[in-house]
């Protein structure tokens, strides 16, 4: 690959310990590195992220929870959060994970798995509280989740859980609502009997808006568990802005620092004349003599077509300065514009993402959010100081 992702330890340590700064020494943060960390790098990032202080982590599926398991050896915690298969339940005790379940079959396949291995599973038991992704709903649904749940012998509720859908818009009515159907949905697994030890709800966005901790103290009181908070965006130097709320409503934000510089180097500088066309559909034209340095980086490396010129017009930064993106971005080539930028010469740096061009302002050229630009970037990963 021509490119470099350069993940700063200083930095993800420092956004954990503010994640831990703002919930409180008493509300255990359980960071997520699904995604490879975002596209960070799980095997990179989580021991990192234990050495701050993380005892807990959440993983998509077992593949990647047997990668995290390598990378941060036993003892730590590791919650598989995208559900399970059937026929994974023998390799989630094989490496010590612990699945999100919803459904009465996963008890069903997990105590299998478990009575054959002679070992004892707990599992993580999702309520759907308006997300209509994963979980069951409240009454009847849960009332056989946890019926199933009792007639297992070695399956064990250690933790309840739900997923927020508009976090980042403080004061959301949607958010109240799912805050008051978490707190019945854990009414109706203490009158069956369960007694979890965590509780959790909130995500990056929700410890930056804070009304959810707020809201789940009692109700966390009063089964005897504890808070439990699952950043992942924020754990990288990013929370989406808060919608709805004054500038100032934001606990988490300000204290975050981006974890990732994605770089490459110029592999060819030409000089052209007015009139001449550049890349495909030769949809730019020169107007000007203009100076041009070729980039070995396109849209099959993550930096999107949509950063091309007359489309998102995206930029690079070269020498410190902005090298705008001129016509198409390729499959993996993109040409800029260094005219106006002293002494450029094949070899050079050029930052793609990094100081002067965030995450953020891909997702602005893309019509998409810096999750999914950090998602699909690719090439070789460094840890940095």
């Amino acid at each position: 690959m021509k490119s470099t992702l350069n993940i700063s330890r200083s930095a993800l340590q420092t956004n954990f310990r503010a994640v831990q700064s703002v919930v409180g020494d008493d509300v255990e943060v359980l960071a997520v590195v699904k995604a490879d960390a975002y596209g960070h790098g799980a095997a990179l990032c989580a021991p990192v992220l234990a050495q701050a202080g993380a005892k807990w982590f959440g993983v998509s599926d077992v593949e990647e929870g047997a990668i995290v398991r390598a990378a941060v050896g036993a003892g730590a915690r590791i919650l598989v959060m995208c559900g399970m298969e059937f026929g994974d339940a023998a390799a989630m005790l094989a490496h010590d994970l612990t699945p999100v379940v919803w459904r009465p079959a996963h008890i069903i396949a997990l105590q299998e798995a478990a009575l054959a291995a002679n070992l004892y599973c707990r599992v993580h038991l999702e309520i759907d509280t308006g997300m209509t992704r994963q979980g069951c709903a409240i009454g009847a649904e849960l009332a056989d989740l946890l019926g199933q749940l009792q007639n297992a012998s070695h399956v064990i509720c250690e933790g309840v859980m739900s997923h927020l859908c508009c976090a980042e818009s403080a004061g959301a009515e949607s958010t109240r609502r799912q805050q008051a159907r978490f707190t019945e949905a854990l009414e109706q697994i203490s009158q069956a009997g369960a007694t979890p030890a965590y509780i959790h709800l909130a995500n990056s966005s929700a410890v930056d808006e804070g009304s959810t901790a707020v809201a789940l103290r009692g109700a966390a009181n009063a089964c005897r568990a504890k808070l439990m908070v699952r950043p992942g965006f924020a754990l990288y130097g990013h929370v989406l802005p808060l919608e709805g709320a004054a500038g100032d409503a934001a606990r988490l934000s300000t204290h975050l620092t981006p974890a990732l510089t994605w770089s490459t180097s110029i592999t060819d500088v030409r000089d052209i004349s007015p009139g001449t066309t550049v890349g495909y559909g030769a949809t730019y034209v020169a107007t000007r003599d203009m100076r041009l340095a070729l980039l070995p980086v396109g849209y099959a490396d993550g930096f999107r077509r949509a950063a091309s010129s007359g489309l998102g017009d995206g930029w690079v930064m070269i020498a410190g300065k902005r090298a705008p993106v001129v016509g198409r971005v390729s499959m993996n080539l993109t040409v800029v514009d260094v005219t106006d930028i002293a002494s450029v010469e094949v070899g050079d740096d050029a930052m793609l993402l990094g100081e002067g061009v965030s995450a953020e302002d891909h997702a602005q050229w893309s019509g998409t959010i810096a999750y999914d630009v950090l998602c699909g970037i690719r090439g070789n990963r460094l840890l940095s100081h």
